[in-house]
């Protein structure tokens, strides 16, 4: 049995089943046949401009985005898949604050819904950044089917590794 990184903290039943995907060689299959096509925005300024749409549409009162790009250096093996930095800072007598989101690089090959899902994790970041209760329910506010989508990215990403 191969380790299941990304799904080691699922209930050990739903770890069988991915497992036996792998062993069986349906999981490409399965995943290609969910999620048949790639997203097109392929570079910085379009991944900017996908980010701040959405923003704007779920969290509108928040920053403004001070930067957003893709990063080949993010690696997964770090547990992250994005990043995002918020930050304030006094300049005179005003407040200024400076977020950001960094989205590893491999997730310009990624289904649409897989890098939505990432986008969504980390704007809720901006509002709590905890994973509690209430971060989850902003990502799901965001994105009705976060946790499949979650869950789906996990075994894309088993199933990147093996080929």
């Amino acid at each position: 049995m191969t380790s299941l990184k990304y799904i080691a903290h699922y209930p050990e039943l739903i770890q069988a089943q991915a497992q036996r995907l792998i062993d069986s060689g349906k999981l490409g299959p399965y995943l290609e046949q969910k999620y048949p096509e790639n997203h097109p925005i392929q570079n910085d300024k379009a991944l900017y401009q996908y980010v701040t749409e959405l923003k704007n549409q779920y969290m509108r009162k928040s920053g403004p985005l001070s930067h957003v790009s893709y990063n080949s250096k993010l690696k997964v093996l770090k547990h992250a898949l994005g990043v995002h930095t918020f930050q304030s800072r006094v300049q005179g007598n005003k407040l200024k604050s400076h977020n950001s989101i960094t989205v590893a690089s491999l997730f310009k090959e990624a289904p649409p819904a897989f890098l939505r899902m990432i986008v969504v994790h980390e704007l809720a970041h901006f509002k709590e950044k905890d994973h509690n209760k209430a971060f989850y329910q902003l990502c799901c506010h965001m994105e009705p089917d976060y946790h499949q989508l979650e869950f789906d990215t996990r075994l894309w990403l088993h199933w990147r590794e093996s080929f």
